[in-house]
């Protein structure tokens, strides 16, 4: 009897057993977490979440997604910890300076020809790109006539995003960004430096509405000449990208315009034949029915 061979067979068993036990840890994690909280992580793309949940699990200084479990279902504090860490801010101003060049010169042409705009910034993080717009919209003359929704899972994201203040050290890539985004003024002139950090001036906040929206529980809220949801969507499974995509393409206008990152597309969606593409690379599209 080769023994070799019988003690990796054991070996690939214990491991397939111990895989299968953390996939109901896993299973029973996000089932409690939805029914008590509400908060929906059931059809996240497996991979990237089981990262982010072991993640967590070591810095909590826990020995299992059980005792994640527990804690979770029994402290509030460690849930909204837990919820903080499972939504990664991934952001900054004018990110992917391209992208608004060219909603600079293809959108907004566009927008001049409507008598109020409405934007939907989906999963915002803490807010940069909606200043961002802001600013944009301001620099074309139609930020008067715009409203911006501002929408994220996360409370504390929001947080900062409402404060309007971040690092000073951010301030030379944002203005490299601004720059080569099409900027027609000095991006300085819209934020104060003090100290360490610097405060956006007040009246680009003067149309910005944030609030908490979960993509994966709660409806469309209003019609909207332009959604941007950038780069949320790849931590989603197939299943929760559809109804993403069914939410959106509700919330649209005719001719609204969909804006997604640059790791997704509507291609291969039940929704692809109801919009047609203004900028395949900058992932720009426009809903035709």
């Amino acid at each position: 009897m080769d023994f070799g061979m019988a003690d990796g067979y054991e070996d690939s068993l214990m491991e397939n057993g111990n895989r299968e036990r953390e996939d109901i840890e896993l299973e029973l994690l996000l089932e409690g977490i939805h029914r008590l909280y509400g908060y929906d992580f059931r059809n996240y793309a497996l991979p990237s979440l089981r990262r982010r949940i072991w993640h967590f699990i070591h810095s909590e200084n826990l020995p299992s997604i059980s005792a994640l479990q527990e804690q979770v279902l029994h402290q509030r504090p460690v849930f909204e910890r837990m919820v903080h860490n499972l939504s990664i801010p991934v952001t900054e101003m004018f990110r992917d300076p391209g992208l608004f060049k060219t909603f600079r010169e293809t959108i907004v042409p566009l927008l001049r020809t409507y008598p109020y705009i409405r934007i939907w910034h989906a999963g915002c993080s803490t807010g940069e790109e909606v200043y961002s717009m802001a600013i944009l919209l301001h620099e074309e003359g139609l930020y008067e006539k715009s409203r911006i929704y501002a929408t994220d899972m996360n409370d504390r994201s929001l947080a900062i995003a409402k404060q309007g203040i971040f690092g000073i050290e951010k301030m030379k890539q944002y203005t490299k960004n601004y720059i080569e985004a099409g900027g027609t003024g000095s991006f300085s002139e819209y934020y104060t430096a003090k100290y360490n950090s610097v405060i956006f001036k007040p009246f680009l906040q003067k149309n910005i509405i944030f609030a908490e929206h979960n993509l994966a529980t709660d409806g469309s809220f209003n019609e909207f000449n332009v959604i941007f949801c950038r780069n949320v969507m790849i931590y989603f499974n197939d299943t929760l990208r559809d109804h993403v995509h069914g939410l959106f393409h509700e919330s649209l206008s005719r001719f609204g315009i969909l804006v997604l990152g640059s790791k997704e597309s509507i291609q291969f969606t039940e929704y692809s034949d109801c919009y047609e593409p203004l900028d395949r690379v900058e992932k720009m599209y426009r809903k035709i029915k």
